[in-house]
């Protein structure tokens, strides 16, 4: 449960000077690169890249030169091997896009979905400016998308976690919402090799497409998929019948039947294990946020500055 006592109002909407004074929280956090290690289920050993290395320049080859760094160009042009030297990068972009559907503005416990977003956004903007790094992103709704270019400085975080204290819920277009393959297509062409790439949705409608984009955007990129979730969406309620509303519709929900709280429950872990499951594929991290858990907790466990030691 979140350590903070829970409020009808910062239940369903987030104050910008909650966001900004989770600055504080953010100092036990870090981005450094190292070894992340499960400590709860549906965490994957992963190897962050860190800071992405950057062509200097190329020089004839020498003995103990890694094959895989021959700059073939140069060597087929001069006929002599030539190999690339790389410097490191003083700093690397952070790109995180928050996941703004209707859909996540929705909690049977705890916060909205979107709230918890919101403050795990908030914070990893933080980390990232103390860390001296770029922060960029994008909050994607259905009626658009909000880009925010990779800029170092404290107006950049501000300017994004203002942004996340005025999103609103919005109606979906006409054809849907925005799918999961759009924001990873869109993403794939933003994000620079050596980024750090960061995903906080419910990832509704992650199908086939979405799988192969954001394949692509993990080839060259340090990538975190951060799932926030409510307990309703894992099972339904014990059998009894329930009302449910977004202040616009009402639905009926019927759990006498073991059958279908049952196949409820499969679709759902279904869902998440593929999720899962590609991570572990594609070397990406793995953690999931529930509406009643505390964000900083959640990220402490792979950003907190004693987890590695």
């Amino acid at each position: 449960m979140s350590a903070i006592p829970e409020t009808r109002n910062s239940a369903v909407s987030v104050d910008l000077t909650e966001l900004v004074a989770l600055s504080n929280s953010a100092r036990q956090l870090r981005l450094r690169p190292r070894v992340i290690r499960a400590r709860q289920g549906g965490q994957y050993i992963s190897r962050m890249r860190g800071r992405g290395m950057e062509f200097d320049e190329s020089r004839p080859y020498q003995p103990g030169d890694d094959v895989r760094n021959i700059d073939w160009r140069v060597t087929a042009r001069t006929g002599k091997t030539h190999s690339k030297v790389f410097r490191e990068e003083r700093e690397r972009p952070v790109l995180i896009s928050v996941d703004a559907r209707q859909p996540m503005f929705f909690a049977t416990r705890g916060r909205f979905k979107w709230i918890q977003a919101a403050r795990l956004a908030s914070l990893l903007t933080w980390v990232t400016h103390q860390a001296g790094d770029r922060i960029g992103g994008e909050i994607f709704s259905d009626d658009g998308f909000t880009e925010f270019r990779p800029r170092r400085g404290k107006q950049s975080v501000l300017r994004f976690i203002k942004a996340l204290a005025d999103a609103a819920p919005h109606p979906a277009k006409a054809g849907g919402a925005h799918s999961m393959e759009s924001v990873f297509r869109r993403m794939r062409r933003t994000a620079h090799p050596g980024s750090l790439v960061i995903f906080i949705s419910d990832f509704r409608g992650f199908d086939e497409a979405s799988e192969r984009q954001l394949a692509r955007i993990a080839r060259h990129n340090d990538v975190l998929l951060l799932h926030v979730y409510d307990w309703l969406e894992a099972s339904l309620p014990r059998r009894g019948h329930y009302r449910l509303g977004d202040g616009v519709r009402t639905l009926e929900l019927d759990t006498d039947k073991a059958a279908m709280r049952s196949s409820y429950q499969q679709q759902y872990q279904q869902r998440v294990s593929r999720l899962k499951n590609l991570c572990q594929r594609l070397r990406m991290t793995w953690l999931q946020c529930a509406t009643d858990a505390d964000p900083a907790t959640v990220l402490r466990s792979v950003f907190g500055k004693e987890a590695g030691r």
